[in-house]
């Protein structure tokens, strides 16, 4: 199997699963107890708490451990919102569904009112409107919420630029990070961001941990009721083995990130595109001329179905993704796409394809011939072309 899933998740690293293991092994005690075995298991988690907050470029203090980004994000907006009398959530129609759908429903629950920023075709938030909504609303805004990169195309917002206008509006921002941390070198400090959101498993660590920084005097309070773990701000037994692996990924991330590794891996991403453009003139690279991720390249085949696309590669031995749901048998084409501006019958044929770290020039190669070979193949099945 060539494996180009990454921003769905990455293969854990054999020294995370040995810090795994050996946690489950060594270090399996409730770490808020005070004998021996619990204190052991508090260590294995403040160590990796420091391993993860180098990373991000936080302290230690300002990062709290969740079971993912998803729990970050609801913690991150929730807890703005719970911290403040304002109610204005202000956020794009680009981001993950975590941040995108539950704005949503605290808007149609009355629990918010929320803005929506828009966009240019690249997928690049409208700054000239940000500043705009914060001069006029400024005192009413909660929160603003920009992830640093998307998920599906890649592209990378000016996360320091947004945060120099929040500063000066006094308005909280929360960044997800999901897919920028571990790929790209990441600073809390500097960005000055006042949240901070990523997961473990895209980074080649394990699933159900992730994090949150709060930088220090952000009024942030807990959404969960129970025991005050994680200073108070995110109730519940620590994942000892998960957190141990989190860790362990943190460090080999900031081991690879001072190499050339992105440099490596942008070159095997365009290089990728050549092959797939080269060989099919129709096909066009998403949000090409916008700056994104080393790693994310989402290619649309005109008057195609992705999802049959990704069945015939699936059938090669090739693993990529779409920016889609099945929905009752039929593909709906991507929230994201679709508000960047792109009609559906390209919508419709995107397909995310998403290198990891372990990524190899032979199977970019090799994926490439084959997806050059699988979307003339569905091209010539009239059953899944769009009219």
């Amino acid at each position: 199997m060539i494996y180009l899933d990454a921003n769905a998740t990455t293969q854990p690293l054999p020294e995370v699963v040995h810090a795994v293991q050996a946690s489950l092994e060594r270090t399996w005690a409730n770490p808020s107890s005070i004998h021996r075995p619990g204190q052991a298991a508090r260590h294995q988690v403040e160590l990796a708490r420091s391993e993860v907050a180098q990373l991000l470029g936080c302290t230690d203090r300002e990062l709290v451990f969740t079971s993912g980004g998803t729990e970050s994000a609801d913690l991150a907006i929730r807890g703005a919102l719970a911290g403040t009398r304002r109610r204005v959530l202000v956020t794009s129609r680009l981001e993950h569904s975590a941040v995108r759908d539950l704005c949503k429903r605290l808007h149609e629950d009355g629990l918010a009112e929320v803005v929506w920023l828009p966009n240019d075709t690249n997928g690049l938030v409208s700054i000239e409107a940000l500043t705009r909504v914060l001069s006029e609303r400024s005192g009413e805004v909660a929160l603003l919420s920009v992830m640093a990169a998307n998920n599906e195309t890649g592209v990378l917002q000016p996360i320091a630029d947004i945060a120099r206008i929040c500063r000066a509006a006094k308005v909280l921002l929360h960044t997800d990070a999901t897919q920028w941390v571990g790929r790209v070198p990441t600073d809390f400090a500097a960005w000055g961001t006042d949240l901070l959101t990523c997961s473990a498993h895209k980074l080649h660590g394990p699933k159900g941990v992730g994090a949150l920084a709060i930088r220090r005097g952000t009024p942030l309070l807990s959404v969960l009721a129970g025991g005050p773990q994680e200073r108070e701000r995110r109730a519940g037994t620590e994942n000892v083995p998960g957190i141990a692996g989190f860790g362990a990924a943190a460090t080999a991330a900031r081991a690879w990130l001072e190499g050339d590794g992105a440099a490596k891996g942008a070159a095997l991403r365009h290089h990728f595109e050549g092959l797939i453009c080269g060989a099919d003139a129709s096909a066009v690279v998403n949000a090409q001329s916008a700056p994104r991720l080393w790693n994310t390249t989402n290619i649309a085949f005109p008057r195609l179905e992705a999802e049959a696309i990704l069945l015939a590669l699936s059938e090669r031995g090739v693993a990529a993704s779409a920016g889609a749901a099945c929905s009752s048998g039929s593909l709906e084409p991507s929230p994201v796409l679709l508000a960047m501006g792109l009609p559906e019958t390209l919508a419709h044929g995107s397909v995310r394809f998403s290198l990891s770290r372990l990524t190899t020039e032979n199977e970019v190669r090799e994926a490439a011939a084959m997806v050059t070979e699988c979307v003339q193949r569905v091209r010539g099945s009239s059953s899944h072309a769009l009219r």
